[in-house]
């Protein structure tokens, strides 16, 4: 596949300032609501965090986070991160799932510290681009968990690579018709960070001044005109949703929806988790995760000899 041209401006102060202003109101709003909950801190499962490595994808670096192995000979699982973000909020769900099989975070072009592409891309090239560094990884097939945005991108890979896609966990699933416009879907960002903890407010506010305002208004695009109700009917491989009861972007009615187009799969609900459930409520979600990773026959699969470091961070 041809490479694409890195952009490498996204720090430039002009455009931090504009994402400040941008997200300033929700990040004080939220913390303010968190600390009078007294909502911080997460407990780590595992002893070791994850390695941060640099795999080369398509002209493009893109960090990636690798647990260390706790259980070979099992399914991976690969976390796909939402809109805008960096896949460091994975962490508590993937300290808590490393202790049972391999596991990877990658950050996708154009968030966090990977490269930035000439453009913001789409659902289709994002999936394209994850089914690369899959390549580049040396995983052939996996479970994915994608949160947000990250569940468009993950259900346009299993109809794209469907040979690549062993099951689905979708965490909060994007974007509610009722929703997708900014003037319809700001108030429920805001009234969902009600119910996050303080720290990752304080982290994906971190994650969207690195993108900067011009990336994070091109994506607002890209996240609203995704259909993922038009894809779950055509996808395979069996899919569990997870939706926090508190959860005011994904609603109960939404979900429901998209769980009645399933092939194979169900909807489970955390009746005190939010958005993040894979950060704020980890243990919740893994309770109800962990019989869906293991039913069936899964074939063994032997861990891959290691991800090619192209350069540490």
């Amino acid at each position: 596949m041809d490479e694409l041209p890195v952009l490498r401006s996204r720090r430039a102060p002009f455009l931090a300032a504009a994402a400040a202003v941008a997200v300033g109101a929700g990040v004080a709003w939220g913390i303010w609501t968190v600390w009078r909950r007294s909502r911080v801190g997460v407990v780590r499962a595992t002893p070791e965090p994850p390695r941060e490595v640099f795999v080369r994808v398509r002209g493009l670096e893109l960090l990636t986070r690798v647990w260390p192995v706790a259980a070979s000979g099992t399914l991976p699982v690969v976390l796909v991160h939402g809109y805008g973000i960096s896949g460091r909020y994975m962490v508590p769900i993937g300290d808590r799932l490393a202790v049972e099989r391999p596991v990877y975070a990658p950050d996708l072009p154009g968030h966090g510290r990977s490269d930035d592409p000439e453009r913001v891309l789409t659902i289709a090239e994002l999936a394209d681009f994850l089914a690369s560094w899959m390549s580049a990884a040396g995983i052939d097939r996996t479970a994915l968990l994608g949160n947000s945005m990250g569940c468009q991108i993950v259900a346009e890979l299993a109809l794209r690579h469907p040979e690549r896609v062993d099951r689905l966990v979708l965490v909060g699933p994007t974007a509610d018709p009722r929703a997708r416009s900014l003037p319809r879907s700001l108030p429920r960002f805001l009234w969902t960070a009600f119910s996050e903890r303080l720290s990752l407010v304080l982290l994906v506010a971190w994650d969207f001044l690195r993108a900067g305002l011009p990336r994070l208004w091109r994506e607002l695009d890209v996240l609203f005109g995704d259909r993922l109700e038009d894809k779950l009917g055509r996808i395979a491989a069996p899919v569990l949703i997870v939706r926090g009861g508190r959860d005011r972007l994904v609603s109960e009615e939404w979900a429901e929806e998209l769980a009645g187009r399933l092939q194979r799969g169900s909807l489970r609900v955390v009746p005190d988790g939010s958005h993040a459930l894979h950060y704020g409520a980890p243990d919740e979600l893994m309770r109800l995760m962990r019989p869906f990773l293991e039913a069936g026959a899964l074939p063994v699969y032997s861990l891959p000899d290691g991800i090619p470091i192209e350069a540490q961070p």
